[in-house]
């Protein structure tokens, strides 16, 4: 079954974005390109204690927290539900329970209000969140989502329609990574935070830590994929030898110098994938793009290759329902086709599925 389909205008649509796909609850509405409402409830605390998110947790605290948040948003936006035209719902990747929280909740304000419902791609929605902030994207550019549990680079020709999955990570993301490398540090969870302000303190180059994929037979094999464990190893081993040879831990410089080498490896390829399919423009989403190195070696290296680097303010980094919305607009604004009623997650959505039927 599919409802209110085929009715919709691009002009002056409000498209309700709803993101539960792990432990943050998101509702955004957007308009006409224009973010009116982004509420956000977390999880996170929970967890500390646990070292990582606990999926049982996590949807127990979105049917708490959905209502509320959606509630929120409607008010902060001053509209009503019956003023919404069409909703978009993160579909997948993710965790199981979480994502069937939030496509619970979209299927059934879907049907009660009769309108078109759109189950989109959690991965490209972090790159869509920022036409929000800098405006509408070139032609083509290139994609990097980098988070907790992704990596991923992407060529985009319209990010509604034509989206290429150029490579990813082989094993751990580079968020993951870091709050491996965090407990090493023994920091807090979760550790990418915690490793970002270490490393502001610390010399990024008097420690040379292993860039993965990146030499030789690797590196032509695997042009644009990624690899951090051989990383997050090789600070566990340095750790190791610190402490056998009974020498104190110089826990800035280490942080300092995995930080370096997990953001040279990150953008190489990003700008390599950039001159390699003609983009002058590298688009960079997702929760490590917080990551205050990342975001000034980024700065730097657009200046030498000549690209324009656009990243959105930290705020829509992490998980939230504004990236949610600002895909489902571009959908909208595109004419794509929603998603029927009968859809399901799919915790493993490819990249380049952007709208799941």
């Amino acid at each position: 079954m599919r409802v209110g389909a085929g009715r919709l205008s691009p002009v002056n649509e409000l498209i309700l974005g709803i993101e539960t796909s792990c432990d943050e609850t998101g509702v955004a509405l957007v308009r006409d390109g224009e973010l009116l409402a982004d509420v956000t409830a977390t999880s996170m605390d929970e967890y500390a204690r646990f070292g990582g998110i606990i999926p049982e947790i996590a949807s127990r605290a979105h049917l708490e927290s959905f209502i509320p948040t959606l509630d929120a948003a409607l008010e902060k936006a001053g509209v009503g539900l019956d003023d919404v035209d069409a909703i978009a719902v993160t579909a997948g990747p993710g965790l199981v329970g979480p994502l069937t929280i939030g496509m619970s909740a979209a299927k059934a304000l879907a049907l009660a209000l009769d309108k078109p419902l759109y189950g989109v791609n959690h991965i490209v929605g972090h790159i869509a969140v920022d036409q929000l902030v800098n405006g509408e994207f070139p032609d083509r550019f290139v994609g990097l989502v980098v988070s907790g549990g992704h990596s991923h680079l992407m060529k985009v020709d319209n990010i509604a329609s034509e989206i290429e999955e150029l490579g990813g990570t082989l094993d751990d993301a580079a968020g993951e990574a870091f709050d491996k490398v965090g407990r090493l540090l023994g920091l807090p969870y979760p550790g990418g935070p915690h490793v970002d302000k270490l490393a502001q303190q610390g010399d990024r180059h008097a420690i040379r830590f292993p860039r993965g994929l990146s030499r030789g037979k690797d590196k032509a094999r695997h042009a644009f994929n990624y690899s951090f464990s051989g990383m997050k190893t090789a600070v566990a081993r340095y750790i190791e030898g610190c402490e056998a040879r009974g020498e104190e831990i110089p826990r800035e410089d280490v942080a300092a110098g995995f930080s370096f080498a997990v953001c040279d490896v990150l953008l190489e390829k990003a700008f390599s994938a950039c001159q390699t399919f003609g983009a002058d423009t590298l688009v960079i989403g997702g929760g490590f793009s917080a990551n205050s190195m990342l975001r000034e070696m980024a700065a730097e290296r657009a200046e030498k290759y000549g690209i324009t680097v656009r990243i959105p303010p930290i705020r829509y980094c992490t998980d939230n329902g504004a990236m949610i919305a600002a895909l489902g607009w571009s959908l909208v604004s595109d004419g794509v086709d929603d998603s029927p009623l009968s859809v399901t997650v799919n915790t493993g959505l490819p990249r380049e599925q952007i709208v799941l039927r």
